[in-house]
């Protein structure tokens, strides 16, 4: 049979340089539309059942991050449910691996692709239980529905006056598909009628969930960009409608609800940790914002040791923040906390697991762990 390559499917990613020899399969990451973008693939290769492959991705070092090849192993799946790795070598200017297939169809990803099928399969799920009202909030710039989830509680303690209101959202960057593993496991969790901390997490508060914030980009195999090559993690100051409509619409019923925490679920490729990145540079920041962020960041580690805090971003400066940003946006009008969650594309350097790496399995049980937090939080009064 004759080896094919293909992306041409939701969030697929690659430009097939040569295929002449199986041996040397020679690739390129396709940029983000109207970017200089690039990291994400994602691709499928038929016909290669016991034929040895090598595959190289000759533009590993023109790529936005570099220094994410390091350490880092091929996410590998022939039925798109369960996911491995195959490692890979970088060796400064490609990104290479060798494979021979056992079936005829097999895909590779930068990490295991959450497809806008499945969320939407997901959202159906959710949208049929009674504690959940689903509504699009607008379309983007590619006409697809901007969805958001608002969850309750039907017992008589949810019509007290003045509900905490907790916003969650994800794949800002719609290459970081990491972040709808978590939320999948943050919602699975939540809608869970048989989890005591998830029936009073609804009873002390309203919860907003936009599950992706990008699907233009996310269908488009982008990394960090919408349709026009937007960063909508840069947009948070001055969104639009022309540019930026994922932004403006999500600040716009932000606005009418109100926030008393925000949880913003992106990916990190460089850096084989979780942690929390929080907005100790708003103008707002007190000692006591300092530590509810400290005590938050701990609970989670106590609850789910795939979580650290002694790696992650370094602080920011006291007034240095960037108000594009959306956590320091958020944390700057609501004078709430404002949370930033990184995942690693590779695996964790704490606890590793070489054949998985950072998985969908680990992304969603992660997820689940924040309704514990997040409940703990509210106890203790940090919101």
């Amino acid at each position: 049979m004759t080896i094919a390559i293909s992306a041409s499917f939701d969030a697929g990613n690659i430009e097939v340089i040569s295929l002449d020899d199986p041996n040397n399969i020679r690739l390129n990451i396709r940029k983000d539309h109207q970017s200089d973008f690039l990291q994400w693939f994602y691709f499928k290769v038929s016909g290669a059942a016991n034929t040895p492959c090598r595959f190289v991705i000759e533009n590993a070092s023109a790529t936005t991050y570099p220094a994410g090849w390091a350490n880092y192993h091929v996410a590998t799946s022939t039925d798109l449910e369960h996911w491995y790795r195959t490692p890979s070598s970088y060796d400064n200017n490609n990104l290479s691996w060798s494979i021979t297939p056992e079936h005829d169809t097999i895909y590779f990803a930068y990490f295991a692709p959450y497809s806008l099928d499945r969320l939407n399969s997901f959202i159906a799920l959710c949208a049929n239980q009674p504690m959940v009202r689903m509504q699009t909030l607008g379309t983007t710039l590619d006409g697809r529905d901007l969805d958001y989830l608002q969850l309750g509680s039907l017992s008589d303690t949810a019509n007290q006056a003045d509900r905490p209101q907790i916003w969650c959202i994800a794949r800002q960057h719609p290459g970081e598909s990491m972040a709808s593993w978590w939320v999948e496991g943050w919602l699975e969790r939540l809608l869970d009628e048989t989890d005591a901390t998830s029936l009073a997490l609804r009873d002390l508060a309203d919860i907003h969930i936009v599950p992706n914030m990008n699907p233009d980009g996310s269908f488009r195999g982008h990394l960090r960009t919408n349709a026009c090559g937007a960063n909508l993690n840069r947009e948070w100051a001055e969104p639009s409608m022309q540019r930026s409509p994922e932004v403006f619409l999500v600040q716009e019923h932000m606005r009418k609800t109100g926030v008393d925490l925000c949880l913003d679920i992106h990916g990190d490729e460089a850096l084989p940790y979780n942690f929390i990145a929080g907005t100790e540079g708003v103008e707002s920041w007190t000692e006591a914002r300092d530590q509810q962020l400290i005590g938050f960041k701990r609970t989670v580690a106590s609850l789910n040791p795939d979580f650290q805090v002694e790696h992650g971003y370094p602080r920011n400066k006291p007034n240095s923040a960037n108000l594009s940003f959306c956590s320091n946006s958020v944390a700057q009008t609501y004078g709430c906390p404002a949370y930033t969650l990184e995942m690693p594309f590779k695996d964790t350097a704490n606890r590793p697991m070489p054949e998985l790496g950072w998985s969908p399995e680990r992304c969603v049980a992660l997820g689940r762990t924040f309704v514990d937090a997040v409940y703990l939080a509210m106890c203790d009064r940090l919101l």
